[in-house]
């Protein structure tokens, strides 16, 4: 899994629909995990922290509902866009969804290609970078389609690993990062990466946005992390 591929958990109990959307989504450029019930779903998000999360209301034992209702009360997940895929058509059943916490909502049967947008469109808000957006921080910009940063006018010099820790804290400026979340986010979790080489980057990356004078926006949290500003 390339390190820059949004991430996607699908859950679903029926395994046919579970691989069709696997499949589109793959197919997309996303990273996608799999769970069959609401229970494997709040451990893998826990687990992997995906970026959208696909959720079937119509699980056994443990409904989307309140699988969404769990997640979005829980400070460290409630910002992950929930997409509800249901059966049930009522405007009613729509306003529940949506009131639980769910970011949209969408009726079966429904159009793949309809579904992959709204997923793209979800992930524009949350992960901007990884669909060729521009982002700015103060005086610093970040074009993730040239992969050029620049502070005022001058041109800034980043490795590969520094521009995607720059580009992590540009997506959500102000939220502290753990060293683990970095880790994950920037090296990949497949790749073994001792904490201690973050430190080493973010050195590296503090320098880089220094160079040319101006303060270090890079924020050091004692005991959790780094965050932006």
């Amino acid at each position: 899994m390339s390190v820059d591929q949004p991430r996607v958990l699908v859950v679903e109990d029926e395994p046919a629909q579970r691989e069709v959307l696997a499949y589109n989504l793959e197919a997309e450029g996303f990273a996608v995990s799999r769970a069959q019930n609401g229970e494997e779903a709040l451990l893998l998000v826990n687990e992997e922290m995906p970026d959208i999360i696909v959720l079937d209301w119509m699980m056994p034992n443990l409904s989307g509902i309140e699988v969404c209702r769990r997640l979005k009360i829980k400070p460290e997940t409630r910002s992950i866009p929930v997409i509800m895929l249901s059966a049930r058509s009522e405007e009613i059943d729509k306003v529940r969804g949506l009131e639980t916490g769910a970011d949209d909502y969408v009726v079966k049967p429904y159009s793949v290609i309809e579904l992959m947008a709204r997923v793209r469109s979800q992930l524009r808000r949350v992960r901007p970078a990884t669909v060729g957006q521009r982002l700015e921080f103060d005086d610093i910009v970040l074009d993730s389609e040239s992969h050029k940063v620049t502070r005022g006018q001058d041109e800034l010099k980043l490795g590969p690993t520094e521009f995607r820790l720059l580009s992590t804290f540009m997506e959500k400026p102000g939220r502290v990062w753990s060293r683990e979340q970095l880790l994950d986010r920037v090296w990949g979790r497949d790749i073994y990466v001792d904490t201690r080489t973050v430190d080493v980057h973010i050195g590296r990356l503090r320098k880089a946005l220094t160079c040319f004078g101006g303060n270090d926006p890079v924020r050091t949290v004692r005991g959790a992390g780094y965050a932006l500003g």
